[in-house]
């Protein structure tokens, strides 16, 4: 694991370090002590994670699950562009 070290100093606060990690760009943020505090990921990723917790949650229901694959299995689905007309969005 590449970690490339700098020290961040907030004012009026304990120092902390940041520890740059090559591979996919997370940041881990530690205490002086070395604890981790707090973690700085990219926005693509955040989303991705959170699109995966946001599935893992509807999934969690026996009901939602078996909806999502009634909706998956359709055949008779329309186009979205239709979909957002019959909308009016």
């Amino acid at each position: 694991m590449n970690r490339t070290r700098c020290k961040v100093q907030r004012a009026g606060t304990n120092g902390f370090t940041l520890i740059a990690m090559a591979q996919p760009d997370i940041q881990f943020v530690s205490s002086e002590d070395g604890e981790p505090t707090a973690v700085i990921i990219p926005i693509a990723l955040w989303r991705e994670l959170e699109s995966e917790r946001e599935t893992a949650y509807l999934l969690s229901s026996s009901t939602m699950k078996q909806r999502l694959i009634d909706a998956i299995s359709r055949e008779d689905s329309i186009p979205a562009e239709a979909a957002f007309e019959k909308l009016g969005i």
